[in-house]
């Protein structure tokens, strides 16, 4: 394994954590999940709630030890494109000035998730093991994780709607 193929793995390895991560948190607590997406305009909240938490945990697991690398990665845009749409983009670029945060975690998640389905995972993944790592990559790997987007995209359209401001009925009646 030469210094690239270690820069992957690090990358694949820290991504694939944080996706898990996430999936666990929301697995863990499904109900809480599944209210707050419901807060936040998701339709069927509780499905979405499931969904997301097993597909992190999946996405992760297939980042992380390089397995179908390039559709892991379009997973997790998927996923990120659908939580800056629904949370992130109203926010703003930074995440530490407003409580809905920013987009600049979920666009870096992207960025990096293009750049790593370009390079491809590495030597030291399940693909190139399975001699299919030259075959996911490249052009093609960039292909797969665009098609994630547009996955994410559908999502959104799908379950998603704006919710409406809430205001505060007790003033100005008396």
């Amino acid at each position: 394994m030469d210094l690239t193929d270690f820069a992957l793995l690090l990358l694949r390895l820290w991504i694939g954590f944080v996706m898990i991560m996430h999936g666990f948190n929301h697995a863990t607590s499904l109900e809480g999940t599944a209210r707050w997406f419901d807060s936040v305009g998701f339709r069927s909240a509780k499905l979405n709630a499931r969904l997301s938490a097993y597909a992190e945990l999946a996405i992760g697991v297939g980042i992380a030890v390089g397995f179908l690398t390039s559709f892991a990665l379009a997973g997790m845009v998927a996923t990120v494109f659908v939580a800056f749409w629904a949370i992130h983009r109203f926010a703003g670029f930074f995440v530490f000035y407003r409580p809905d945060e920013g987009y600049e975690y979920v666009a870096t998640l992207a960025i990096a998730g293009l750049v790593l389905a370009i390079l491809g995972p590495g030597a030291a993944s399940v693909d190139d093991v399975l001699g299919i790592a030259g075959s996911l990559d490249g052009a093609v790997g960039a292909l797969i994780v665009l098609g994630g987007l547009a996955a994410g995209a559908a999502q959104a359209a799908v379950f998603w709607r704006k919710p409406e401001a809430k205001t505060d009925d007790s003033q100005g009646e008396t």
